[in-house]
């Protein structure tokens, strides 16, 4: 399974799933240890308020340790969300015949918090990224923003489609290809559809030349499609899908900037056909 992005209202969502300070006295499980144990095995310890020696209720201590890394150390964080839903899956935490169910309403929010990400929560707890070749229109145009939101922020695994091995540049591109005229040319190199796409939004391409008194952004935009191209060239195409999406001489500080490019290249795109779209929509 993908990484699970962690944000505020996840880290919300999932203190909801652990906390039981209002449930009639009653205990439930996950127990302080049962977190104190994905806590170490996430490489978090130092983040733990109660291994600090505080007295702290389990909803504030798991909130505590995801604030603490959700920004600095993602990968970690992620471990740790995916190592604490799987207990409360495993807990019962998701049956309603069960003494350690979380109740129908922190079972929405959480379904809401992970849907927001380009996630799938089931009734039953389990987790999954959304298919996006079963999606169409806006709730496509939602979804792969929810990737690049995560690749602007460095995650690996958001750079390329889960499953697909394709590029979410290229995935955007196809998308505002198939939003805007009704398709796109599935045997068209990347270069070519991604020039396309841009043309389509009206954004500036390094074949184009500068016009007198252009606006200042169309220089931006000519970098952007240029520093997509450069993206696209790192890629490890043979290796797509399994492991690394970038080649293996690339440096770790290079491969996050790589994906850093790929999500704001992605959002850039995705933010112009999402302002086409309500325009589309208005009577």
């Amino acid at each position: 399974m993908s990484h699970i992005p962690v944000t505020d209202t996840i880290a919300h969502a999932l203190m909801q799933l652990v906390d039981d300070s209002n449930n009639n006295g009653v205990y439930r499980e996950p127990s302080h240890a049962d977190i104190e144990f994905h806590v170490n095995q996430s490489g978090l310890a130092e983040h733990d308020p109660k291994q600090q020696g505080q007295l702290i209720g389990k909803a504030k201590r798991v909130r505590a340790v995801l604030y603490a890394v959700m920004d600095s150390n993602p990968v970690a964080a992620s471990r740790f969300a995916s190592g604490l839903l799987a207990k409360v899956r495993a807990c019962g935490g998701f049956r309603e015949a069960s003494t350690n169910y979380v109740g129908r309403e922190a079972i929405d929010n959480a379904k809401a918090a992970f849907d927001a990400e380009g996630f799938v929560l089931t009734d039953d707890g389990t987790l999954s990224p959304k298919v996006l070749s079963s999606l169409h229109g806006i709730a496509l145009t939602d979804a792969l923003a929810a990737y690049a939101r995560r690749a602007q922020k460095g995650a690996e695994d958001a750079a390329l489609i889960t499953g697909t091995g394709k590029d979410l540049m290229e995935a955007t591109a196809a998308h505002v290809l198939d939003t805007l005229q009704g398709r796109y040319p599935s045997g068209a190199n990347f270069q070519a559809l991604l020039g396309m796409a841009f043309v389509a939004l009206d954004l500036a391409v390094p074949e184009m030349p500068e016009q007198p008194g252009e606006p200042a952004v169309k220089s931006m935009e000519r970098g952007l499609f240029l520093s997509a191209l450069g993206v696209n060239r790192v890629r490890n195409k043979q290796g797509s899908g399994h492991g690394r999406p970038w080649l293996p001489t690339l440096a770790d500080e290079e491969a996050k900037a790589a994906i850093e490019v790929v999500g704001t290249v992605s959002a850039y795109l995705l933010s112009k056909l999402a302002k086409r779209e309500r325009r589309i929509r208005q009577p």
